[in-house]
C-alpha cells in the first residue's frame, strides 16, 4: 500500500469528527508521512508534513498493519516498530482510530 492509500484508509477511520482534539504525523521516512489533523472541524488527512503534536515514527508496512487492524498499537511500540515523540497522550487515543 502507498502512503497515499494509507491516507486515505486513515482519513477514512477518522471520518468528520475523531474525537482526537490534536494533530498527529505518521512519518514514514522516504516513504513519505501522513498528517491527521483531528483538532480542526471537520477532522483533515493529508499526505502533506508539518508540525503536529505527536510524530509517530515508523514504517510504512508497520502503518498498513496497523491500520488493518493486524498489529496492536501498544505491542507495536513496547516491540520497538514504532517511536513517539511529542504528546504521549495523543498517541494513547490513536487505538481508537487505527
Amino acid at each position: 500500500m502507498t502512503i497515499e492509500a494509507a491516507a486515505e484508509s486513515i482519513r477514512a477511520k477518522v471520518g468528520d469528527s475523531s474525537g482526537l482534539g490534536a494533530t498527529v504525523k505518521f512519518d514514514c521516512g522516504d516513504d513519505g508521512s501522513v498528517f491527521v489533523d483531528g483538532a480542526s472541524t471537520p477532522n483533515t488527512v493529508s499526505t502533506d508534513g508539518g508540525d503536529a503534536d505527536c510524530t509517530v515514527s515508523l514504517d510504512l508496512e508497520t502503518l498498513n498493519e496497523l491500520i488493518a487492524g493486524d498489529l496492536d498499537p501498544t505491542a507495536a511500540f513496547m516491540q520497538g516498530k514504532i517511536r513517539v515523540d511529542g504528546d504521549m497522550s495523543v498517541a494513547m487515543k490513536l487505538s481508537s482510530i487505527l
